[in-house]
């Protein structure tokens, strides 16, 4: 009988593991099977000279942040001024409301954006058509590669009161739509939102169903032994596995949260929703590029001050999947 003075056993710590020094003949070795796999390296080499290009080298520019920008005298001639750019932005009129808009769209997209690809990965997995099942797919998944100018073009047409498809459908049951949805500054984030889920869910579901691919059918069919319905399979068993890529997607949504789809706004964008509509992006475009006289170093400011935002968001998300023992990045 165990007694309360026993003491507990004393666990050892991990030892680190040793460095492998590999020997020459080994190096050489790997040397030639690297480069009988040289295809898949020049692959790889792609996408990273794609990220030195446009999303380190131009980090070089974000310093004129903190400098009064001349053309004249270049990146190292400009003078300092320190915070003086972050400082105008926080007490321009502007800064509350193109966060504010720019959060409340982003947040409305991600969070009502999540469950759609899931469910729709759910019903490939089980819809009883097996035959039409890829032909579904395909339907789902093209809306996704429409360009954004000509699916900001279906919008704008579709919800036109006069001749548009909303007319018109309402308009064979004898009805009239007279309301202008693209005029209303409340309606705008809707329009935006559910237009990106039909545009994307699609697209975004293959993922979810490369998930469901992997599970083990012996679960599935240990739980219809035990009388499982397909309702209690989906909620422990499918969802279980669909967690951890859930949890990934809103890690790393998180982290664009600010970046709301720069086109697509602009060119929904009008004079009656501009109130709802002007975001940090549509904003930081017609000051530093469209206006007659560019402030490039008011708009890096901006879109830095977005960035660090945008940053902190990941690190709150991440630590908080990372407590509830969920998947996290790091």
């Amino acid at each position: 009988m165990e007694t309360a003075t026993q003491k507990k056993p004393v666990v050892s710590k991990p030892k680190k593991a040793k460095k492998i020094k590999l020997t020459k003949e080994q190096k050489r070795k790997q040397r030639k099977k690297m480069a009988g796999m040289w295809q898949l390296y020049f692959l790889l080499l792609l996408p990273i000279i794609y990220f030195i290009v446009f999303n380190y080298i131009p980090m070089y520019g974000a310093q004129i942040a903190f400098k009064d920008y001349l053309t004249i005298e270049g990146i190292w001639g400009s003078p300092w001024v320190g915070l003086k750019h972050f400082q105008r932005f926080i007490d321009s009129g502007m800064m509350w409301t193109l966060v504010k808009n720019t959060l409340s769209i982003s947040l409305y997209a991600l969070f009502m954006g999540l469950p759609f690809p899931v469910i729709l990965a759910l019903l490939f997995r089980y819809i009883p058509l097996k035959k039409y099942g890829k032909f579904i797919q395909s339907v789902t998944y093209a809306p996704h590669f429409i360009s954004t100018v000509v699916m900001a073009g279906i919008i704008v047409e579709a919800l036109n009161p006069r001749g548009g498809m909303i007319d018109t459908i309402v308009g064979l049951f004898g009805g009239d739509w007279e309301t202008n949805l693209m005029g209303i500054p409340e309606a705008f984030s809707s329009v935006y939102v559910w237009s990106g889920i039909w545009q994307n869910m699609g697209f975004g579901a293959i993922l979810y169903c490369a998930v469901l691919a992997g599970v083990d059918t012996t679960y599935h069919e240990a739980a219809m032994v035990d009388g499982a319905t397909l309702a209690q399979r989906v909620w422990h068993i499918d969802i279980p596995f669909l967690v951890p890529q859930i949890v990934l997607s809103l890690i790393l949504g998180m982290g664009n949260v600010l970046n709301v789809g720069f086109e697509k706004a602009l060119l929904l964008q009008n004079t009656l929703n501009q109130s709802k509509s002007e975001m940090i992006s549509t904003y930081v475009y017609k000051m530093g590029i469209a206006a007659a006289l560019p402030d490039l170093s008011y708009t890096t400011a901006i879109g830095l001050f977005k960035s660090v935002i945008a940053f902190v968001l990941v690190v709150v998300v991440n630590k908080i999947a990372r407590k509830y023992g969920e998947m996290s990045i790091w």
